[in-house]
């Protein structure tokens, strides 16, 4: 990986640790502070609802600003608020610690992709943004297990200092090594938020509110999935979520091969087919351990194979507003995350097994490709495609 990119690598791995480790901290979180487990999650719902505040707020107010300072200052907010939830003395101030750290999140992905792109070799603008979420994928396979042994030993507090530590090395990071961008000369605001009264704007969001909804149907119930149906004892979980995170980590980077090969609207709307297929196959599979572990690796690969493509296609198709649509595709990110977790646990509250929410997550997958071949139709009567490509060779022209 060229020195230029870590930064931005580092801050996926410190956004990625705080907002997935919080799941495996509920229940130390809620014997520490005296709460049930279904209140302590709603920490995880305010982190989630403080990202899709932030993501289009932050960016609106600082957009006038040199990309650098943008991610220096997002940095600080992050680093700051998640030592709020270090020392958080009662569940009142950790929700809202929880809902200001969730602040810069989007944002922080919004600008890095700009930011990816422009400093990327031409014709590898979705690599280079794929470098950037592979932090969320290391965050999986190392840091989640990681803060979540050192939350059941020692106490979630510590867990917390770790993501500020992480935070630190961030900022340094990219004071020492980011390249300085120029700010965007003439911003118009309203110009900018015109984006969103075009058709296309609205029909990505929904491909990736949805879509990726599958994603979280597995996700947020992988642990019970594997304990109750494939017969996993509960400390072979942690392995389990590394192995997810591996597969994570390996669809990072070929779902980024893929939008740059192709286009990010054809590689998003033949991934979430293939996730249509993957959970499908999870749902008849899990009672067998060796195709239980197969399909948690390729489920994971395939789902976060979208990244990089649904964030180029968010980027190419913003001409002008680009860091504030790539900041609302993370918005709209964590609305499946919530729209996964809930469409996901409606069979479960109704008696079906925990292999249950895989077929309504590929049902969420196949919805959000409708919409994906939606926008591909509409860009064969429009310069759509053509609009992409000019994006990306913009970037590099700036760069």
């Amino acid at each position: 990986m060229q020195k230029k990119f870590l930064p931005l690598t580092l801050g996926g791995l410190g956004i990625g640790i705080t907002e997935f480790v919080m799941m495996g901290l509920l229940p130390d979180i809620a014997k520490d502070l005296s709460i049930s487990i279904p209140k302590a999650g709603y920490l995880i719902s305010a982190y989630a609802l403080g990202v899709v505040i932030g993501a289009p707020l932050l960016i609106m107010i600082a957009g006038k600003y040199p990309p650098k300072k943008i991610l220096l200052s997002l940095m600080v907010m992050f680093t700051v608020f998640n030592a709020f939830s270090a020392f958080a003395p009662s569940f009142t101030t950790l929700f809202i610690a929880r809902l200001l750290s969730g602040l810069p999140h989007g944002a922080f992905f919004g600008v890095g992709s700009v930011v990816a792109s422009r400093i990327a070799e031409k014709g590898k603008a979705a690599q280079a943004v794929s470098l950037m979420f592979m932090g969320l994928t290391i965050a999986n396979i190392i840091g989640v297990p990681l803060g979540t042994f050192i939350g059941h030993n020692f106490s979630w507090r510590i867990s917390f200092a770790v993501v500020v530590f992480v935070g630190l090395v961030t900022l340094l990071s990219l004071k020492l090594w980011l390249p300085a961008l120029e700010a965007a000369k003439n911003r118009d605001l309203k110009s900018e938020l015109g984006f969103f009264k075009k058709r296309d704007a609205w029909i990505i969001v929904f491909m990736i509110s949805i879509g990726t909804g599958g994603l979280f149907t597995w996700y947020s119930y992988i642990a019970p999935l594997m304990t109750e149906v494939a017969g996993f004892s509960a400390d072979n979980v942690t392995y389990i979520l590394m192995l997810a995170g591996v597969g994570m980590m390996v669809g990072n980077f070929i779902g980024g091969i893929l939008a740059d090969k192709f286009s990010p609207a054809k590689a998003s709307a033949a991934l979430l087919i293939v996730m249509v297929v993957t959970l499908t196959i999870v749902h008849f599979v899990s009672g067998n351990q060796v195709l239980a572990l197969i399909m948690t690796f390729i489920t994971g690969a395939v789902a976060f194979s979208l990244a990089a493509p649904i964030q180029m296609l968010m980027i190419q198709s913003a001409k002008g507003s680009e860091m504030l649509a790539a900041s609302a595709s993370q918005a709209s990110f964590n609305i499946g995350n919530a729209l996964g977790a809930f469409f996901g646990g409606l069979p479960l509250a109704y008696g079906f097994d925990y292999t249950s929410p895989a077929y309504v997550g590929a049902a969420m997958a196949l919805i959000g490709s409708f919409f994906a071949f939606w926008l591909i139709r509409n860009n064969r009567s429009t310069p759509g495609e053509t609009v992409a490509a000019e994006g990306e060779e913009k970037f590099v022209m700036m760069h």
